[in-house]
């Protein structure tokens, strides 16, 4: 089982960056493909990022690709989402999670572990 943490969010102006942090418990986190996930209100929750248990292979978002990128440390079991040039449509609260690898990335049903989430907030 893996339990997931984000921290790093906050209230930045338009342009602004922000650096989200995803820290896993359990010794199985570097066997998990890792996904970032986002949920404004009255909205359904949206694929942002993935990346591999290996941090070969990152995927994103048509509308985030260019300013976000995930990395991810596994000797500190820890998923990282920088986001620069934000927008106001950023705004949501950002969830990770983690799932077996070989599924879909971006069908949230297809994570077996989310954090509790981390809210960005972005002023025009």
């Amino acid at each position: 089982q893996v339990q997931l943490v984000e921290s790093g969010g906050g209230l930045v102006q338009a342009g602004g960056s922000l650096r989200l942090s995803c820290a896993a418990s359990g010794r199985t986190f570097s066997s998990y493909d890792m996904g970032w996930f986002r949920q404004a209100p009255g909205k359904e929750r949206e694929f942002v990022a993935a990346i591999s248990w290996g941090g070969s292979i990152t995927d994103y978002a048509d509308s985030v690709k260019g300013r976000f990128t995930i990395s991810r440390d596994n000797a500190k079991n820890t998923v990282f989402l920088q986001m620069n040039s934000l927008k106001p449509e950023d705004t949501a609260v950002y969830y990770c999670a983690a799932q077996v690898h070989g599924s879909s990335w971006y069908d949230p049903l297809q994570y077996a572990y989310w954090g509790q989430g981390t809210q960005v907030t972005v002023s025009s």
